[in-house]
């Protein structure tokens, strides 16, 4: 995979450098409002380079899930361009399309060290087609706007998108500083692992996770389960969970998981108590909540468990205290809420109190950990892609990073 100082060391002063960022970023509910600009900020020091070389630089990305017929001002990316532009310390512009007149206009006005945005890839159908004669169209008018290809989005290289998988074998490609750095963590977590070998899995649902469970069985030394995808695997212990998320379909592999776990050594660490709840909490006003703390084998009937308890907090912060390596993803519990967000926070101060080289797995644990108030740098690596992550980790081929390799 070529490199971006490789590229630089060639030289791009005066060429269109396509960057395929992932300015995925979420917005308070009905407004602009970033909530978190952690994604624009991974990508920022690839654009700076670039500019600071000469380039003319066109940042590509996605954001949320518009229908791909047209223009979605709710899923528009101004936003993040103008935040973008903050972090640059310099003017950004920004195509209110994607390969129309605006972004051949906006293109062609850019100076050598400028940067523009591309409005959202996905107002495109072709961008996520799985025609390939679609998705290549796409592609070859992307190809138009730019002389070299940087793919630095990687929390979408696991997508077999035109901007992520068709445009580099249009292009002379590299991959950014961010997408090298993300491939160089997840290497520590399956080809140069240190040991003990701690995983942390949460989230909603069992369905979501079971293929990197699969996978880690062999390869982790003990996986701690926690958040919704926790009561599958204690329904398949015959626990009663209550109205708990329960995905009963998933509890005969889930057993076989449990199964092989002791067959093989690898120690699977479940929930001892739980805080149930009759009502879910209002995550708008976050009102105070009204639970209870209960052992995880007397959830009542009628409750839903919405964060791991106390005993559980401490029992899986003595599991990582001895790691060597640990990779956490999905919170444990519903993070959103205060009341239900100790769970979430004893993880994240257990991963900031270990000596391990430690990785938040992107999506909502990276969310947890800034909105929670911890230092980003407390950690050794926070992923900017969770999907991504995991799918490397399961084994799979990344579409963009083979994309990037040819």
């Amino acid at each position: 995979m070529k490199t971006i100082d490789e590229l630089l060391a060639e030289g791009v002063k005066g060429k269109r450098v396509f960057v395929r960022a992932d300015l995925n970023v979420p917005f308070a509910k009905g407004t602009t409002t970033i909530t978190d600009d952690g994604r624009i900020r991974a990508v920022r020091p690839t654009v700076a380079k670039l500019a600071e070389a000469g380039a003319r630089v066109v940042v590509a990305s996605h954001l949320g899930r518009p229908k791909g017929t047209g223009a979605e001002p709710e899923f528009s990316l101004a936003p993040a361009a103008a935040r973008l532009g903050e972090l640059l310390g310099t003017e950004v512009a920004f195509a209110t399309d994607t390969v129309g007149a605006s972004a051949k206009e906006t293109v062609a006005a850019l100076t050598d060290g400028q940067v523009a945005v591309l409005e959202n890839l996905r107002f495109n159908a072709g961008e996520t087609s799985k025609d390939d004669a679609e998705r290549a169209a796409f592609a070859d008018q992307l190809a138009e706007l730019a002389d070299v290809y940087v793919g630095d989005g990687f929390g979408a290289v696991h997508r077999k998108h035109a901007s992520v998988f068709d445009l580099p074998a249009r292009l002379p490609h590299a991959a950014g500083y961010l997408i090298a750095t993300e491939v160089g963590v997840l290497k520590k977590l399956t080809a140069e692992v240190e040991r003990p070998y701690v995983v942390v899995l949460g989230g909603a649902k069992v369905s979501d996770k079971l293929a990197v469970i699969d996978e880690l069985l062999g390869k982790a030394d003990r996986i701690l389960i926690g958040g919704g995808m926790a009561y599958t695997f204690l329904k398949a212990q015959g626990h009663e969970v209550g109205i708990s998320l329960l995905q009963e379909d998933r509890i005969p592999v889930v057993t076989e998981y449990m199964k092989r776990a002791e067959q093989t050594g690898v120690e699977l660490v479940l929930p001892v108590d739980v805080l149930v709840s009759a009502d879910f909490p209002d995550l708008k006003t976050k009102a105070p909540a009204d639970f209870t703390t209960v052992a995880a084998d007397a959830i009542p009937a009628d409750q839903e468990g919405l964060d791991i308890g106390p005993k559980t907090r401490e029992l899986y912060a003595s599991k990582i205290a001895d790691a060597k390596t640990v990779f956490w993803n999905g919170p444990v519990g519903v993070f959103e809420h205060p009341d239900y967000a100790g769970g979430t926070t004893a993880i994240a101060q257990a991963l900031v109190d270990s000596d391990a080289f430690t990785v938040v797995g992107g999506g909502d644990s990276a969310a947890a950990v800034r909105i929670l108030g911890f230092d980003e740098n407390a950690f050794g690596h926070i992923s900017t892609g969770g999907g991504a992550s995991l799918e490397y980790l399961e084994g799979k081929t990344l579409p963009g990073l083979a994309a990037l390799e040819g």
